[in-house]
């Protein structure tokens, strides 16, 4: 015997289906729009593919060539050679999965702890505000990159969810203080006052009804934090306080500064340019795809 679900259930479950459609085909239009924002879409989406699947694509153990030792730029080393004859394109690729995946850990955390604690502070006032204003006046008092350093030396960075942690950590304070104002503005607005005169819980109001009007400024602040991330996680490996583990960007900078003499010699140039250029490039590729997001989240910019 089967049973019939309710149409007002099947009515919302259609109006939601219909909803998830609409925006991803908005989502695709705004980003088709212009071009530089499919040219930053492309790059973002090349360097996810490249985290995820490069490693893939080589052995686990590079092939070192004692023949190829700073090998110029040539179709069979696109971004030259290291000095053990290692193709740079090999370590650039093979090196993407652990920057990419601690940085977008890093983003994730600094973009949930902001966003919740500026909501919160925002919302509620009172001695909720002032004690989480407190922790994130601490917060931004406190230098980051010279807190990480710090944290380095207790703190195993091995795993890349480790490394975005702390990075997370770090971060967060800008954005829970720029959420803390937008919160504090709409929750004076009149359909903030209707959904309370409803009787509607505080969770609800917060996510439902204020968040989504600080999407953009929320998911900007996500791309924004990627690069961040990278940007001090690279500088850690780069300075040496954090072991070399795994292969990676930062690592890569390392080698060719300290061990290659990269300063010096020309000829291992390529191997200091090479994570260099990536960094270059994903950067790009963001701020060129943040246009997008801003009209995609920010309901005033729809349809304009």
């Amino acid at each position: 015997m089967s049973m019939r679900l309710p149409k007002t259930v099947l009515h919302n479950r259609s109006a939601k289906s219909n909803y998830r459609q609409s925006f991803w085909a908005f989502a695709w239009q705004t980003i088709v729009k212009k071009p530089g924002r499919l040219i930053g879409f492309i790059i973002i989406l090349l360097f996810t593919f490249m985290g995820i699947f490069g490693p893939y694509l080589y052995p686990a153990q590079l092939p070192i060539n004692p023949n190829a030792i700073y090998a110029p730029i040539s179709w069979q080393y696109p971004l030259g050679a290291d000095f053990e004859g290692t193709s740079n394109l090999a370590l650039v690729i093979t090196g993407a999965r652990y920057v990419l995946f601690a940085a977008a850990m890093g983003a994730v955390f600094t973009v949930a702890f902001g966003t919740i604690l500026g909501l919160c502070a925002g919302y509620f006032i009172g001695w909720t505000d002032s004690v989480i204003m407190r922790i994130t006046d601490f917060i931004l008092t406190i230098p980051s990159f010279p807190l990480l350093v710090v944290l380095s030396t207790v703190w195993n960075f091995g795993q890349p969810v480790a490394m975005g942690f702390v990075l997370g950590i770090t971060g967060w304070g800008g954005l829970a203080r720029a959420v803390r104002s937008q919160t504090m503005s709409l929750r004076e607005r009149g359909f903030i006052e209707a959904a309370r005169g409803l009787g509607l819980s505080p969770l609800y109001i917060l996510f439902r009804e204020i968040l989504p009007n600080v999407g953009s400024y929320i998911a900007m602040n996500l791309l924004l934090s990627v690069t961040g991330s990278i940007y001090a996680e690279v500088g850690l490996f780069f300075l040496g306080v954090v072991p070399f583990q795994v292969n990676n960007w930062g690592v890569m900078l390392n080698l060719a500064v300290f061990s290659a003499g990269a300063m010096s010699s020309p000829q291992a140039l390529p191997y200091l340019l090479s994570p260099m250029l990536a960094i270059l490039i994903l950067t790009l590729g963001i701020v060129l795809f943040l246009d997008a997001l801003d009209e995609m989240f920010n309901p005033r910019l729809r349809g304009v």
